[in-house]
């Protein structure tokens, strides 16, 4: 003890009053947060009548003591123990506006007549029967009302938490026979009451018509953009009545009449506006590839200033739609925006399907398209393609399976492993195990379960660690051949090879995500799987892979996704222009292969007429020994960061395509081929939709309906560039709501000991 006292006596005057002056604060905080939970129920009775105040210092201003007030009559008591001042203070009388009716229930017959103003105790007869003696000599008896059924369990408190005027008792009981469910009927008749004392009262705010218009307007905006979130039944909720009555608006009607129609008018006539104005477009189907088995696909158009509006959804229905059925409907929509003799609008199409028929066949018959599959798919199938092809990830799925299924099937193991994932990362959950037919037939299943498992796995290593140094293991293995077989794997390769597995598929989805993030030209794809490359080369050195088999898996999807149009948008988009030694920028040629140098040439002869194409040819030779003027090189080369993601990003994405058309004018063929491939999508990303929305297609009214509310929700979420959806959103909010629990909880634990 003294050597505390000679360590506090150390430290200097300022530090030791900031230290007070934060356990003050720290302690007021606590008691406050005490009395709050109290009032709700979960504390001790006499925190409605005791406050929790701040003394300060007169000179300085700051906190020098917590103090207790009373509510009823204004006194202060020192806060060191809240329970003794009730007791004596509250309990014992010294308080002159506190009695017992102020802690425990009283009978109805206390309601019907003032409250006493003396704290002494009458006899039970003294209290029923009184005897008054009038003055002309009559004789009346006065007895008090009796209590004809058992107090109720439930009392209302009208006391006021904060500071009463002194003298006034402010604290009144009053039982109710029917409990809880009186509330409302007491409060209808205060209401009454209060209506026929004042029947000229002022009424509130009333809103005006244009006022009530707008809010409803908005209101209607909110449920059609939501589409599938919010069902119109719901709006029919009395509570949801109540509410609108509460702040003066009527009950929406017609919402999925009238004013839908009026919506999807205006949304459809703005999209349609937008489109005219643009010389040329592109397609993007989205949805083929949908894990339900009933489907929306989304069809946006994609216009040369860099804006997507969508054009139409198509429900499909069963689990894979026919190649030829996905060619009418994108050729359909064509003809429809296009009509039947401006086809050459349509300069091409991107979706994420039917790359090898339905896309391949309409550029074919028609050469002045180009026609993708989406490049997001395309990085992603690279995962599927790794697990079909590669030795590793057999090892490590299959290791995976058989400790995953061990640890959770055997009761002692399981049970240890609980205890210690408990011990180690706060929480108690089994490992994840997918169902698939092996480690073979993994091509053909839905490949989100089994890396699940492996993450599991891996963030569970500390606790299966110490799972396989337990007794209970010890006891179990010795019987078990599966239990030795697993901790002979887990003191090889098994951790290297699992670690290995999980950072390639991470890198190859970081790769995904961001490009369904950023949604890249065409002109970007050849660059981001040379990047994509370099990184699993990389990837093959740091975890002493075998590159060749890795190389060869890598070339085989490169060249599915590949498109001619990749390697002569590269070439004509100024942003790649190169600076040599003479000061010129020009087009990267000596990054193509020689087969991509050809397909360059063909690309191009085959979007122009056939009178055209040797012209074209010639302006390409003159584009690649001259190329562009370095000032206006550098003005399409500018980048700028971001201030979100703080990357470097190009200023302004469509100077590629504004060079060609305002400044490079000489050249005549090639211009035309160069503003139209340069401003194509690589990615046909669109919308997730919620699941609920194919229940309302189930007539033609309500396809018709579904169908409006799908343009207008799509036609905002466009404006917005929101291409999430509502799990999406939830999972982050939760997400923050948990790390804000947490940070409470921590404050929770920090008081509890006060």
């Amino acid at each position: 003890m003294a050597a505390v006292t000679n360590t506090a006596t150390q430290q200097p005057p300022e530090t030791a009053i900031v230290a007070a002056v934060k356990a003050v604060d720290k302690r007021y905080e606590g008691l406050v947060m005490v009395r709050t939970k109290a009032i709700k129920g979960k504390g001790a009775w006499y925190w409605a009548h005791l406050e929790p105040v701040l003394a300060r210092n007169p000179e300085t201003g700051s906190p020098k003591a917590v103090k207790l007030r009373c509510c009823l009559c204004q006194s202060l008591f020192s806060a060191s123990n809240p329970s003794r001042t009730a007791s004596e203070h509250l309990k014992r009388g010294t308080c002159p506006n506190f009695t017992t009716a102020d802690s425990s229930p009283n009978p109805i017959s206390s309601t019907l007549s003032p409250p006493p103003h003396n704290h002494r105790k009458r006899s039970r007869s003294a209290a029923a029967f009184k005897v008054d003696n009038t003055s002309n000599n009559t004789t009346t008896y006065s007895v008090a009302p009796i209590t004809m059924i058992e107090p109720p369990r439930f009392s209302v408190d009208v006391s006021c938490p904060t500071r009463p005027d002194p003298g006034v008792h402010h604290h009144v009981t009053s039982m109710l026979s029917g409990g809880k469910q009186d509330l409302g009927a007491l409060a209808m008749l205060e209401d009454s009451v209060n209506k026929l004392k004042s029947p000229k009262s002022s009424p509130g705010q009333v809103l005006t018509k244009a006022q009530i218009d707008s809010a409803l307007d908005l209101l209607a905006s909110w449920v059609f953009e939501n589409c599938g979130s919010v069902s119109f039944s719901s709006l029919e909720h009395p509570k949801f009545k109540n509410f609108l009555n509460q702040v003066g608006l009527p009950a929406p009607r017609d919402l999925a009449g009238e004013r839908l129609d009026f919506k999807y008018r205006e949304a459809k006539n703005e999209s349609e506006a937008r489109i005219r104005e643009a010389m040329f477009f592109q397609v993007s189907s989205d949805g083929w590839k949908s894990k339900h088995e009933r489907k929306l696909v989304n069809v946006s158009v994609n216009l040369p200033n860099g804006i997507s509006v969508f054009r139409r959804g198509v429900f499909t229905s069963g689990g894979y739609v026919f190649s030829k059925y996905a060619e009418d409907v994108l050729w359909e929509t064509i003809g429809d925006i296009c009509g039947s003799n401006n086809l050459q609008q349509c300069v091409g199409i991107v979706s994420d399907r039917f790359r090898s028929k339905a896309l391949r066949n309409l550029e074919n018959q028609h050469h002045w398209m180009v026609n993708l599959s989406c490049q997001f798919q395309g990085v992603n199938k690279l995962i599927q393609d790794f697990c079909k092809e590669l030795p590793l990830f057999h090892h490590v799925i299959d290791n995976c399976y058989k400790v995953a299924t061990f640890v959770n099937t055997k009761s002692q193991i399981r049970h240890s492993f609980l205890k210690y994932q408990l011990q180690e990362y706060g929480r108690a959950v089994l490992l994840r195990v997918p169902f698939f037919g092996g480690v073979h037939g993994i091509g053909r299943v839905d490949l989100e379960p089994v890396f699940d498992m492996v993450e599991d796995v891996l963030s569970s290593a500390r606790a299966l660690q110490l799972v396989f140094l337990d007794e209970s293991y010890k006891i179990v293995s010795t019987e078990d051949l599966v239990g030795k077989e697993i901790e002979a794997m887990m003191r090889s390769h098994f951790w290297n090879e699992l670690e290995a597995v999980h950072s390639l598929v991470g890198l190859i989805r970081g790769m995904a995500q961001e490009i369904e993030k950023e949604k890249p030209r065409i002109g970007q794809c050849l660059p981001l799987w040379e990047e994509l490359r370099v990184k699993i080369k990389e990837w093959c050195g740091k975890f002493h892979i075998n590159d060749n088999h890795v190389e060869k898996v890598f070339d085989t999807r490169f060249k599915r996704n590949y498109h001619p149009a990749w390697a002569a948008a590269f070439i004509l988009d100024p942003f790649y222009l190169i600076r040599d030694t003479s000061g010129k920028y020009l087009p990267p040629f000596k990054c193509l292969t020689s087969e991509q140098e050809k397909d360059v040439d063909k690309l191009i002869t085959r979007l122009v007429s056939h009178e055209e194409a040797h012209i074209a040819l010639m302006e390409l030779m003159k584009w690649r020994t001259e190329g562009l003027d370095s000032v206006y090189a550098q003005a399409v080369q500018l980048k700028q960061r971001d201030p979100i993601t703080g990357k470097m990003k190009i200023a302004n994405p469509q100077s590629s395509r504004l060079v060609w058309e305002t400044y490079l004018t000489d050249f005549k063929s090639l211009r035309k081929v160069a503003v139209r491939l340069i401003f194509l999508h690589a990615t046909s990303c669109g919308f997730k939709w919620n699941p609920s929305l194919f229940k309302w297609a189930q007539s033609r009214n309500g396809i018709d309906k579904a169908q409006k509310l799908i343009f207008i929700a799509a036609h905002s979420k466009l404006e917005r560039r929101d291409f999430s959806n509502d799990e999406e959103r939830d999972a982050g909010f939760f997400s923050l709501a948990s790390r804000e629990d947490d940070v409470l909880n921590d404050v929770l634990f920090d008081t509890s000991s006060l």
